[in-house]
């Protein structure tokens, strides 16, 4: 046979004898493909003309910052120099900017400008006699407070010299927060509670002049969220974060746009819900084979080959659970996990970084796998020298792996030179924190794994059946996915903070929320096709319409990531009415949950895929309620407004990403070890463990913990503004620390369905996941190390 599956040939080969039937798809399916096309030349026309605005109205970086007085405060070199400082210390895995980033020490932009403002009025107070400003009478504060809104928001740009003059009053306050700042990371002995309360290394920042830049590029990025754009009365941040103190509150473009997307949510839920109940009856499901098809199916040598990368997934998996369990606990001790003082090696800003890149690598991989598993089942036929694509493909990821981490480590422990910190230490950026080197090479094993599917599948996607438009599908996401993560690459060093953010989410939104989910809802389709559970030409029509659905909404629906991200407000209007269309499609997630669960009772055979297939369950309750409920929760403009960088974030956060990616991933390992081991039977009791531990624990993470602690923040954001809700004084109280610590219940949990999920699958090495059933007709492909 060649190593080629014999179902797959012999269907293959009856394909090709009633192509004359079937020379041409559907008028309908015509019309699909029409749409999706216009949807896909639509979305990425409003990104891309809206992504120009962007560039064009990012707040200036000044070429110079003096003061009334002429003393130079600032250059521009000083702010973009502090730029790869912050970078360097891990960034946004480091408290956040402009709300984007890590939720335990501040966002320094909203807490730099809550100081300033402070020590600004001391030093009016000061001038007056006074001891500081709480000495003063109240009508004197009221005057000053009144004087205070007008300096911090008046806007002294000077486009034509690039220079920013400021008050020698403010570059005094500017002075001291300064002071503050560098004694924070530079181990001030009288900030180490503070240290300790934000999760900071002792000295986290040794070089005084790396300090100093540092603090310069704080500065700007509170003088963009405090000063007004030219001729408008909002900031170049839309007015975020709140802070009464500089009359930073909502924009009427943030209270109108929040009305409009939830009117457009509610029309088109209207719309889609009249659709479907008066669409007319739908074509039955096939009738399924009396025999597993899986049964008969000779595993191609690269087929084989996936094993490694299953092992690895779990791997991953383990090591990034822990990292979040210990991250988490940072969070109620500082630096140390129950007494033991372990952040002096594996501070919180490393063991967040790895925890997030640890899980984007075992998603990844998990996709990769499922993709080259499945290529030689779709395409019929095992492509010459694939297992050795397969296998360098592999060797390659783990270099990535390992090296990022690696650098990652140097970096935040500031053991590389400024400039090398970006390139194989830390971009400082969330979800592409790997050093340019290492997305490079990463890049490199993705279009490696484009040109193994392409030889794999292509062949059969020029056959024109009923199964070609599930099988264009599953291609073209796949050149998506291969070709997408390249935006990454649209950013440097020193490129704008506003511009980076915008090229960050075409990543994370597009590569991984977009496109992604179009390449598992095609795969997905495709083995329930494959299995005879689902009528080819039906499913592939439904990937297609729904595809157009959600990329529609999604593509443009990226903006809602950039709302306070120094964009203009025509950002925030696209934002915030294509992104609540997103929720459109899952609002028929129960239906697609109840289909899907129902193919378990489809034949006999299927009791051997209830466990993928109760993963795939899982991921549409939690698309529901994760990237639904709480993605919706701080979607509108006015939400978010009050929200950004709070821990309502990481419930969405968590509930999407693990819940929905996380348990698809699993799933489809789950589906390729089930093929890989044949005909024994499983032991299943730890897989069902592993299942309701992960699923339980998720959400008592998040009910017990998470979206308490986000709640009680966003009355403290309304209250007293954004710097109150992220302080320690807030975040150290009583009953804030007691939700901190009743996360370990539900992290408890969680740990343990991934050790049950660990157990499994050693036992899928070793034998003790397996019923002594002496049914050995496929020798299992998991058990045999060396077979690829």
């Amino acid at each position: 046979m060649n190593g080629t599956p014999r179902t797959v040939e012999k269907e293959r080969t009856d394909t090709n004898m009633s192509t004359r039937e079937s020379a041409t798809t559907l008028p309908g399916d015509r019309r699909l493909w029409i749409l999706l096309g216009a949807t896909l030349l639509v979305a990425f026309i409003i990104l891309g003309f809206f992504g120009r605005e962007v560039y064009r109205q990012a707040p200036p970086i000044p070429s110079r910052v003096v003061s009334t007085d002429g003393t130079v405060v600032m250059t521009k070199d000083d702010i973009e120099t502090g730029q790869l400082v912050w970078q360097s210390t891990g960034g946004q895995q480091l408290g956040s900017i402009w709300g984007h980033g890590a939720y335990q020490a501040p966002d320094w932009s909203a807490d730099w400008l809550h100081r300033e403002a402070v020590a600004l009025l001391d030093v009016w107070a000061e001038a007056e006699g006074a001891k500081d400003f709480a000495a003063l009478s109240a009508d004197r504060k009221a005057v000053l407070k009144a004087a205070l809104v007008r300096e911090m928001r008046r806007n002294t740009f000077d486009a034509a010299t690039g220079v920013v003059t400021i008050t020698k009053e403010r570059a005094e306050a500017a002075r001291r927060v300064a002071a503050h700042m560098s004694g924070l990371y530079g181990g001030d002995p009288s900030l180490t509670p503070l240290r300790k309360a934000y999760a900071m290394s002792e000295v986290t920042v040794p070089d005084a002049a790396r300090r100093g830049a540092l603090t310069s590029f704080f500065f700007w990025t509170s003088w963009a969220a405090t000063t007004e754009r030219p001729g408008l009365s909002i900031t170049y941040t839309n007015n975020w974060p709140h802070e009464p103190l500089v009359a930073n509150h909502p924009s009427g473009a943030n209270v109108l746009w929040s009305f409009v997307s939830v009117a457009l949510l509610l029309a088109a839920i209207g719309a889609v819900v009249w659709w479907t109940a008066f669409r007319g009856g739908e074509e039955k499901d096939p009738v399924p084979p009396t025999t597993d098809p899986f049964r008969g199916l000779s595993l191609t040598p690269s087929m084989r080959a996936m094993g490694k990368y299953v092992g690895t997934v779990i791997g991953l998996l383990v090591v990034q659970v822990g990292l979040g369990a210990l991250t988490a606990h940072y969070t109620v001790e500082g630096q140390a996990l129950f007494g033991f003082p372990i952040g002096k090696w594996l501070p919180y800003s490393l063991t967040r970084t790895w925890h997030v890149q640890t899980g984007v690598f075992w998603i990844a991989t998990a996709f990769l796998a499922a993709g080259l598993f499945l290529a030689p089942v779709i395409g019929g036929h095992e492509p010459k020298h694939q297992r050795l694509g397969v296998n360098v493909l592999f060797g390659a990821l783990l270099l990535v792996v390992v090296g990022s981490l690696a650098g990652e480590y140097a970096a935040i422990h500031q053991a590389l030179p400024l400039d090398l910190s970006f390139w194989f230490g830390h971009q400082g950026y969330e979800y592409v924190d790997l050093g340019r080197a290492w997305q490079i090479a990463l890049f490199g094993g993705l279009v490696l794994w484009l040109v193994l599917m392409l030889r794999a599948i292509l062949p059969v996607a020029r056959v024109r059946d009923d199964g070609r438009s599930l099988v264009l599908m599953f291609t073209g996401s796949t050149v998506a996915i291969g070709l997408l993560y390249g935006a990454g690459f649209f950013f440097s060093a020193k490129t704008h903070l506003s511009v980076m953010e915008y090229w960050r989410w075409w990543v994370v939104h597009l590569w991984v929320e977009g496109f992604f989910e179009v390449f598992a809802t095609a795969a997905i389709a495709l083995l329930f096709a494959r299995l005879g559970l689902v009528n080819k030409k039906h499913a592939g029509a439904a990937v297609i319409a729904s595809s157009a659905l959600f990329l529609f909404a999604g593509i443009p629906g990226t903006f809602h990531h950039l709302y306070f991200s120094g964009t203009p407000t025509s950002i925030l209007a696209i934002g915030a009415s294509f992104s609540a269309l997103e929720v459109v499609p899952l609002t028929l997630i129960g239906i697609e949950a109840f289909r899907t669960s129902r193919l378990q009772a489809a034949a006999p055979w299927m009791a051997t895929y209830r466990w993928p297939i109760r993963f795939f369950v899982g991921v549409a309750f939690w698309n529901l309620v994760g990237a639904g409920v709480f993605g919706f929760l701080i979607n509108p403009p006015i939400a978010l407004y009050y929200m950004q960088g709070l821990n309502t974030t990481p419930v969405h956060a968590h509930t999407a990403l693990f819940g929905v990616y996380g348990l698809l991933s699993l799933g489809l390992m789950v589906l390729v070890a089930r093929v890989l081991t044949g005909a024994r039977v499983w032991r299943e009791a730890a897989l069902r463990n592993a299942f309701w531990g992960m699923n339980v624990g998720l959400a008592l993470m998040v009910v017990l913990s998470l979206l308490p602690i986000g709640l009680a923040q966003t009355w403290a954001s309304v209250e007293h503004g954004l710097w109150y809700a992220r302080s320690a004084d807030f975040l150290q109280l009583p009953a804030l620390q007691s939700l901190r610590w009743m996360r370990i219940v539900g992290d408890t949990v969680f740990l343990g369905g991934v050790a049950s999920l660990l157990w499994f699958f050693v036992g899928l090495l070793t034998g003790w996941s397996y019923q002594d059933s002496g049914s050995r007709e496929v020798e299992p492909a998991l058990a045999v190390p060396t077979a690829g």
